[in-house]
């Protein structure tokens, strides 16, 4: 039987850990001289190996896998806790649409430039310290947020919790970067969906909580809905520390983000992922905001718009394993394709519905654009490996050495994994911004829907012309 070593201060303990940067294959991986140690390192993890991972491997990464989700659907919750709390803001705060579009904005952006710096963390502090570190930092904003919202209380002071709320953002890049080493290539796209998604699943939990409050105390109450968050950051924590594992080998290959940087297929992906997880985050912010400006006579009270806003998240959320899953056996390219050209349709119809004040037509194309941005997120991400793999193997064809090839190439796609994130995560700035926008010139977000359809159509041409076009086509992507 394959055994994954670990190393112990004082007794052994079974774990599981990887290396981004590691030797592909079976080769045992070698911890790096004078790292600390401790119970929950691991020395020896060889996903690509049958036997090991049948025998070892993956009950290991399902307990991880399992543990990141948590941490990370709080971490989205927690993000995502502005576009519940502006709702519960009615006149007595005084703030207009447009400070409230800013105020879900604000965390976007925090949360963005944070994921670079958190894909990094885990190579440096090991998965499940990181973990820890980045469960307990969601106290920061739920904190503050629990004792000081209320009535009178200043924008400054509101924008400054905002931005506070951002570190949940971070939480995705983190997850992602640790879950990435744990499996195997052919199961990457259906655990990077799952663990994904899982998080996404925060975003209409949140917002589920708020509904809750709404229905049962009022909207007299924002400071409940942080305050239901106390306990569960405390919990993920703790479940971190006693369950999950550090990656032993793992270490901070501090050229391959600037490597990656060169290449083109970095800036073209995250241009995509704008499109996809950038949707998924900007809408989902976004969209009960938008149902109680947009059809104010439908959705005269906050709960009114709370009963709806959850659904496309949540539907969005589920969907994902669904996209990474599709591209294992279609393609990545190809799903991603024809899902841009969905997800045009979609934001088509949302504006033909805005036009014509159809609440139900709105709502349909509302929820084919959270659908059609699960999909693209699980996809997009399933091509981010498949891109350096097929490089990989043009390299060894021209004669380099296939070892030093497959390592590049996981060093290059867990480096673009940070960026694409980082980049994808701005999207929802620009999609709140689009919103805040339109309704600030034209009283409607009309204008908002006509450049989301030209930048879905953008999209759809780049993925061919660069991913689908006969000539430019990589094996596998």
């Amino acid at each position: 039987m394959s055994q994954a070593t670990t190393t112990d201060s004082t007794s052994a303990d079974a774990a599981a850990s990887t290396d981004p940067a590691a030797p592909p294959g079976n080769a045992p991986v070698a911890a790096p001289p004078g790292r600390r140690r401790g119970s929950r390192w691991i020395d020896d993890w060889r996903p690509e190996d049958p036997d090991f991972w049948r025998d070892t491997g993956a009950p290991v990464a399902r307990r991880n896998l399992i543990l990141s989700i948590a941490s990370e659907h709080i971490g989205f919750s927690v993000w995502s806790l502005w576009s519940v709390l502006v709702l519960f803001m009615g006149p007595e705060y005084g703030i207009d649409p447009a400070g409230k579009f800013l105020l879900t904005a604000v965390p976007a952006a925090v949360g963005s430039v944070l994921r670079l710096p958190y894909t990094f963390a885990v190579a440096v502090f090991g998965g499940r310290n990181w973990t820890i570190v980045s469960a307990l930092l969601l106290l920061l904003p739920a904190v503050p947020m629990t004792i000081l919202l209320e009535p009178g209380i200043s924008y400054s002071t509101l924008m400054v919790l905002a931005c506070l709320a951002g570190v949940g953002g971070g939480n995705f890049a983190s997850s992602m970067a640790n879950i990435n080493a744990f499996y195997p290539q052919r199961l990457k796209g259906w655990a990077l969906g799952l663990n994904a998604g899982g998080g996404n699943i925060g975003v209409p939990a949140v917002q589920l909580v708020g509904l809750a409050v709404l229905a049962t105390v009022g909207a007299a109450y924002p400071r409940l809905v942080p305050a239901v968050y106390l306990p569960l950051i405390v919990l993920a924590a703790f479940g971190a520390a006693r369950y999950m594992d550090n990656l032993s080998a793992a270490s901070n290959e501090r050229g391959a983000m600037r490597e990656a940087t060169r290449s083109p297929h970095t800036w073209i992906m995250s241009f995509l992922y704008i499109g996809t997880f950038g949707s998924f985050i900007g809408f989902g912010f976004a969209f009960g905001q938008v149902l109680q400006i947009q059809f104010a006579e439908q959705f005269a009270t906050p709960i009114d718009a709370a009963y709806l806003t959850f659904l496309g998240p949540l539907i969005g959320s589920l969907i994902r394993p669904v996209g990474g899953h599709l591209a294992d056996r279609l393609g990545g390219a190809r799903v991603t394709f024809w899902n841009f050209v969905a997800m045009a349709v979609g934001a088509g119809t949302v504006w033909y519905a805005s036009v014509e004040r159809s609440l139900p037509l709105y709502l349909v194309g509302f929820m084919a654009l959270f659908v059609f941005s699960g999909i693209g997120n699980g996809s997009t991400y399933k091509m981010i490996p498949a891109i350096f793999r097929a490089k990989a193997a043009e390299q060894v064809a021209a004669g380099v050495d296939p070892v030093a090839a497959e390592r590049r190439s996981i060093r290059l796609a867990g480096a673009l994994i940070g960026i694409a994130g980082a980049v994808g995560a701005f999207g929802g700035v620009l999609v709140n911004i689009a919103f805040r926008q339109s309704f600030l010139t034209s009283g409607t977000a009309d204008a908002a829907y006509l450049v989301f359809i030209a930048f879905y159509a953008v999209c759809v041409v780049v993925t061919w012309g660069v991913y689908r076009r006969a000539g430019s086509r990589l094996p596998g992507v």
